[in-house]
């Protein structure tokens, strides 16, 4: 199994890096892990990525803020239905509908009616689309001053709709409840137990020699993204190697003082359509039973310069990471690989 497992993830990296600069892909199939980098980290030295290579997650950040909402939440230090009013300063305007207010199980779930993005962004967005560091200017001030002017397009609960603002101030407003910034939430509720070094918002020291260079999607270097107090949405970089961790800890349940997090996680659901629904945090569906119905849990990410995507089955404990230092997205071939590892093990005599 384990050459195998090689050869199929060096062909998905091979496959990934003829529109990327540089890839890597990892996967996990019970016990055995399988790395393999291919392209460029597109730094000065043109390095081929690997294992330590660090790159911007974006959107897979979304993944630990909700797991460290259910770390808070089993502990007690906050209810999944606590008002998201009653983790941000006194006074702050926090809109509601139909007389329901936001929950922080909305906020993880993409069911509180928030929008997309902050306050004005779509018009900046519209105005200057090659902007550089789009989410720079999304301090707390501004977020928490733009809540008083925002709109919630559905009764909080109700309906799905992915919201980057939403996510962000998840991730704002339970730190302030730990009484910390964003970036050692994470780490003292998720790192540490797992033994991740290289998950964090700041990339300095040892870590920026570590970094890839993010480009665009036709090959030009791309400025990272800062996403100062929205970095609950998408501000994380990391590695495969902490992110292998991370994903075996969704395949195993986790050390002892993780493993109630793990669970209720993935214990509450929101459906989205007859086959699909979202998890705190992440996204799953289960294939068509022509392809083996097949349960796959996932979240992908993308920011100026980078792309990535994690994704699981825990029935199987198989396990597919895509990481790219270009704007394109990682799915697809992460996505084929996640379904080829499956048939696979469909397949395999009991």
């Amino acid at each position: 199994m384990a050459q195998e497992l090689a050869t199929l993830v060096q062909q998905t990296a091979d496959r990934l890096a003829e529109q990327h600069v540089g890839v890597v892909v990892a996967a996990v199939a019970e016990d055995v892990v399988e790395i393999r980098g291919a392209g460029s980290t597109g730094a000065n030295h043109r390095r081929v990525p690997g294992p330590g290579t660090l790159f911007e997650i974006g959107s897979v950040t979304k993944a630990f803020t909700a797991l460290a909402l259910a770390r808070l939440a089993s502990a007690g230090a906050v209810g999944l239905d606590e008002p998201l009013a009653g983790l941000l300063p006194a006074g702050t305007a926090v809109p509601s509908r139909d007389g329901r207010p936001i929950s922080l199980q909305h906020l993880a779930t993409h069911t509180s009616g928030l929008p997309r993005l902050p306050k004005g962004m779509l018009l900046q967005a519209l105005l200057h689309p090659s902007k550089p560091d789009p989410y720079a200017g999304c301090t707390a001030d501004v977020l928490l001053s733009g809540l008083a002017g925002t709109r919630l397009g559905a009764t909080p609960g109700k309906r799905f709709r992915y919201s980057n603002l939403g996510a962000g101030l998840l991730g704002l407003a339970l730190a302030r409840r730990a009484g910390t910034e964003y970036e050692t939430l994470i780490t003292r509720e998720i790192c540490a137990p797992l033994g991740m070094t290289d998950t964090v918002v700041t990339v300095d020291g040892t870590r920026s020699e570590r970094s890839a260079q993010g480009h665009a999607r036709r090959g030009r270097p791309a400025a990272p993204w800062h996403l100062a107090d929205l970095a609950g949405a998408g501000g994380l970089h990391s590695t495969a190697t902490d992110l292998v961790a991370f994903v075996r800890a969704q395949l195993d349940g986790g050390p002892a003082e993780l493993a109630e997090a793990i669970r209720l996680s993935r214990a509450v659901e929101h459906p989205t359509s007859s086959f699909a629904w979202v998890h705190l945090g992440w996204m799953a569906h289960r294939l068509h039973p022509r392809q083996g119905a097949h349960l796959q849990i996932w979240h992908n990410g993308g920011t100026g310069g980078f792309s990535s995507f994690v994704g699981f089955d825990p029935e199987k404990r198989l396990a597919v990471i895509a990481l790219g230092n270009t704007r394109r997205p990682v799915d697809r071939p992460a996505f084929d690989l996640l379904r080829t590892l499956q048939a696979e093990r469909a397949a395999e005599p009991n």
